[in-house]
């Protein structure tokens, strides 16, 4: 257990130092405010000069105590950890911030994507930066929006003001940033084994059942179920294949029962015995 949670905090802490690279040599560098509540300190910075890492844990704090004080002790000590943590490591690069690239769009790619490692890692370590989190999470509860609305609300009005302040061109890689730090932290939570699902629907299930077991070597689920428009029973087929595999269930499925209903659809993670181990 103690192993653990010093495995969680070092993570917190290799992803903050992350962000705060990202920030400080990428995006800050090249007025990115990337949305959430790194961009609002990059938009003040630019404004006033005021430490970046100071001005996000000002905001952050706030906004930590008013999440405690409505929904309880939610975000935890963690929370707290990721925040100053980010503060800091933003706050003692800062000195040493030189544009690795003036490239906007290249500023755009590698800060997303080393902030998205970053905060992939938080993540995986069950904490979080605050941030636009904490500002989601309000708006949901005061007003009924959902969290990934509520995300995009804030963001998008960060990005908004590095149009006013800024202009439209930064907006618009800002906006960039956003997108692929979004597509980085599902690669770092989810990893890139990408699994296929299948559901199938057969009146020769036990046919198409033995060829998953024997020819593909796969383990496979079946469901009692009754058709909706004739009350017929019938049997459905789950099963996790690979990528390299669909082209032969297809192939194996039509031989069987050419009037098999087919569905298969993106996996992004498969935990348990012949995939990967599910984490304590």
């Amino acid at each position: 257990m103690k192993k653990r949670i010093f495995i969680d905090y070092l993570g917190i802490t290799a992803g903050s130092f992350l962000i705060a690279l990202a920030l400080t040599v990428f995006l800050v560098p090249n007025r990115i405010a990337a949305g959430g509540v790194s961009g609002l300190a990059t938009v003040i910075y630019y404004i006033t000069s005021f430490p970046i890492g100071i001005t996000m844990l000002v905001i952050n704090i706030p906004l930590f105590l008013a999440g405690v004080k409505i929904m309880g002790m939610t975000f935890g000590i963690r929370t707290i950890y990721g925040i100053v943590s980010l503060s800091v490591f933003t706050d003692l690069l800062q000195p040493h911030m030189t544009a690795l690239t003036d490239d906007l769009l290249l500023a755009s790619i590698y800060g997303g994507v080393i902030g998205g490692i970053g905060l992939g890692i938080v993540f995986r370590s069950r904490g979080t930066t605050g941030g636009t989190d904490l500002i989601a999470s309000l708006i949901n509860y005061f007003t009924g929006i959902t969290v990934g609305e509520g995300l995009l609300i804030a963001d998008g009005v960060v990005v908004a003001l590095a149009g006013i302040f800024f202009n439209l061109e930064v907006a618009l890689y800002a906006a960039v940033t956003i997108f692929i730090t979004s597509q980085t932290i599902d690669v770092v939570q989810e990893g890139l084994n990408f699994k296929k699902g299948v559901l199938i629907i057969s009146d020769k299930a036990e046919e198409i059942n033995q060829m998953v077991v024997n020819d593909l070597n796969r383990g496979i689920t079946e469901f009692d179920a009754r058709g909706g428009y004739t009350g017929d029973p019938k049997q459905v087929l789950l099963c996790i294949i690979s990528r390299s595999e669909v082209s032969e269930l297809k192939k194996e499925v039509a031989a069987i029962d050419k009037e098999a209903f087919v569905i298969i659809s993106n996996v992004h993670e498969v935990l348990g015995e012949g995939f990967t181990e599910i984490a304590h």
